[in-house]
C-alpha cells in the first residue's frame, strides 16, 4: 500500500485525532498545522500529496495559500472542508462536508483522478509516437 502525505491546515484537530486510526489504516499520514504560515512552513520543506484546508480559515489566507501550491508548480490537489451543505470553495480542486467518512472517501476518489489525469496525456504520447 502506498502512503499518501496530507498537510492538513486549520483542520479540527478532534476530526484528526479521533479518526487517526481510520486516517493510517487508508494509507494516510496527516501532518497538521495549525496557522497558514506554519502551512507555508511545511509545504515549503516537504512533499505533500494532499492539501487539506479546515472550513475556519478565512477566505484570504486560504486563497493565499492554494495560490502558493498551484505557483509552486506543484501537482499537490487542495481539498478544502465546507461549513454547510452547499459551501464551495472554487479556488480549490474539490470541497467535502466535514464528514469523516466523506472527505477520505472524496479524497481517495480525487486522488485515483489525478492519477489517471497524469498517466493519459504519457499514454496518447506514446501512442503517436
Amino acid at each position: 500500500m502506498s502512503i499518501t502525505v496530507v498537510l492538513a491546515v486549520c483542520v479540527d484537530p478532534w476530526l484528526l485525532a479521533s479518526k487517526d486510526a481510520v486516517w493510517r489504516s487508508a494509507g494516510f499520514v496527516v501532518i497538521a498545522a495549525a496557522s497558514i504560515r506554519e502551512a507555508i512552513d511545511h509545504f515549503q520543506a516537504g512533499d505533500f500529496d494532499l492539501v487539506l484546508l479546515g472550513h475556519s480559515i478565512p477566505s484570504e489566507d486560504m486563497e493565499r495559500l492554494t495560490f502558493l501550491v498551484r505557483a509552486s508548480g506543484s501537482q499537490t490537489p487542495v481539498v478544502s472542508i465546507a461549513n454547510l451543505a452547499g459551501d464551495r470553495d472554487f479556488l480549490a480542486d474539490r470541497t467535502q462536508n466535514n464528514d469523516s467518512g466523506a472527505l477520505l472517501a472524496g479524497m481517495v476518489e480525487l486522488l485515483a483522478e489525478r492519477e489517471r489525469v497524469l498517466r493519459t496525456p504519457a499514454l496518447l504520447h506514446s501512442t503517436v509516437t
